[in-house]
């Protein structure tokens, strides 16, 4: 009995913290694919990857760099127009 609560008690916390259904989705995706890839693993590996909860932090510093993108090409197109107008003075 005591090996079934510890049991109990595992699959309660995989499934509380998600990993029953990630696991549920990638094995779905891996029979649902029509050309089954040579290796199972890495075909989990590489989707469990790819498909992991963003950090919060990660993400952050993704729209940062976008903004920072953004900001960087205005500044240039403005250099351009500062470069063209010294030109003509």
């Amino acid at each position: 009995q005591a090996a079934d609560s510890k049991r109990e008690q595992f699959r309660q916390y995989l499934e509380k913290s998600g990993v029953l259904d990630m696991l549920t989705k990638v094995l779905v995706a891996l029979y649902e694919e029509p050309e089954k890839p040579d290796s199972a693993l890495d075909f989990l590996k590489h989707h469990l990857g790819a498909s992991a909860p963003e950090n919060p932090e990660i993400e952050a510093l993704r729209l940062e760099v976008a903004e920072m993108k953004e900001k960087y090409e205005a500044v240039l197109e403005e250099n351009k127009k500062l470069k063209t107008k010294v030109k003509i003075y």
